[in-house]
């Protein structure tokens, strides 16, 4: 497996086009409607790799661009091979662990292959199968699915992958973490071999460089080198507060003049429903989505915040990876993550697009170690806001980088051992 390393910044000006890729005037057309000019550096080396028909093992984190880095060359190619589309097939197959992500890629085709005349479809669960499957029937170019839904409809015979030329792998990283690789690994095994496969992915564990080296043929290795694991355009910062005092800060943040579209993150369904009441209280408008809300609540929800109707959305993880909104001015962790990787994902939702945005942590004496594991992730110690306490090293001495302040007021319950406190929250 050949490997490629880039850095994960733009292209400066004159450096490398869209029309220098090899893509068709229609494409390119797509690609100045929604307002871009220069590709990131994953778009400029995966599409040329992909339109020349190689297998793909790409490593980009989330914001990079990677969906039109798959979809633009899919679509070019599925174009030119001028194929009637026959009923009951689909030509191209991408896997997605959410519904949220494949719905969102599924527009990415839709917009960016509008003067193509190929068709899209996405299968998910959480709806009526029912649309889906008269899809399905009619025959598609590309499907975009989640893999259980899709085992499902291959499981009553509603849906046939004899037919499928190219195959995406989707945030494969995610799909482990979740669960699914026994699931992905038996849709692949309904595949012919003659196809091309593009997997996409933030880390390439052990696992997954074993299901490339499985089921890819020769694939060249594409690796978006971060120069550091957040974004330059992230002001990040952190409140400590403790958590009775949350819900007054978050108001506050919530009332500031620069808090124009907002996205909270809390740690379970429970807290994030909580949020939004404490919040009405406030006579601040929220909705929650998580995975107990319905997929049209979500959809709706999400449709609400992309479109300025709703100022602030509040979410569990669910939408920490996957959720592409333009224009999301902060990002609140109202509950630190106990992945520090998943605080990647959750500041990558603003800061996008060349766009400035602003990262707000809350951190109560329990979540101090889930913050050190976040600046040892980051190697950037984040901004301090508000009184801070000193951050003990792991040695028991106070950190070097740290501004010194005021004690917590914890009342003595920072000495409650960490596993109980953290089985309580849940």
């Amino acid at each position: 497996m050949s490997t490629l390393s880039l850095p994960q910044e733009r292209n400066p000006e004159g450096h490398m086009r869209f029309e220098d890729l090899g893509l068709v005037p229609s494409l390119l057309a797509a690609v100045r409607s929604e307002g871009y000019s220069l590709p990131t550096p994953i778009q400029a080396e995966a599409i040329p790799r992909a339109l020349a028909g190689d297998d793909l093992v790409a490593c980009a984190q989330t914001g990079t661009g990677k969906t039109a880095a798959f979809a633009l060359p899919i679509l070019q190619r599925l174009a030119a091979a001028e194929r009637a589309r026959e009923r009951g097939t689909l030509r191209c197959l991408v896997l997605a662990p959410t519904r949220e992500l494949a719905l969102q890629v599924g527009e990415s085709f839709e917009v960016y292959g509008r003067g193509t005349g190929l068709s899209v479809a996405v299968v998910h669960g959480g709806v009526s199968q029912r649309p889906q499957v008269r899809a399905l029937a009619e025959g598609v170019d590309v499907l975009v699915a989640t893999p259980g839904r899709l085992l499902d409809l291959l499981g009553q015979g509603l849906a046939r992958l004899d037919s499928v030329k190219i195959l995406v792998l989707d945030e494969v990283d995610r799909m482990l973490d979740m669960g699914f690789l026994p699931d992905v690994r038996r849709i692949l095994g309904r595949l012919t071999r003659n196809r091309q496969t593009l997997l996409f992915s933030a880390t390439i564990p052990e696992e997954i460089r074993r299901l490339a080296e499985q089921f890819l043929r020769d694939p060249v290795q594409v690796r978006v080198a971060p120069v550091t694991p957040a974004s330059r355009l992230i002001d990040q910062s952190v409140h400590f507060v403790e958590r009775p005092e949350k819900p007054d800060l978050l108001v506050r943040v919530l009332e500031g003049p620069d808090a124009r579209r907002v996205l909270v993150f809390t740690r379970t369904k429970r807290g994030a429903d909580r949020v939004v009441k404490l919040l009405g209280r406030s006579r601040i408008r929220a909705q929650a989505i998580h995975g107990n809300k319905s997929q049209g609540a979500r959809g709706r929800s999400l449709e609400d915040f992309r479109r300025g109707d709703l100022r602030v959305l509040v979410a569990t993880d669910l939408a920490a990876r996957g959720l592409d909104v333009d224009g999301i001015s902060h990002i609140v962790n109202y509950d630190l993550p106990h992945e520090p990787e998943m605080y990647i994902h959750r500041i990558g939702r603003t800061g996008r697009a060349e766009t400035t945005g602003a990262a707000l942590s809350f951190c109560d004496s329990t979540e101090r170690p889930l913050l050190a594991a976040i600046e040892r992730l980051t190697r950037h110690p984040l901004r301090v806001i508000g009184a801070p306490t000193p951050r003990v090293a792991s040695g028991g001495t106070p950190a070097r980088n740290t501004i010194p302040a005021a004690r917590f007021r914890d009342g003595g319950r920072g000495s409650r051992p960490r596993g109980r406190r953290l089985a309580r929250q849940r």
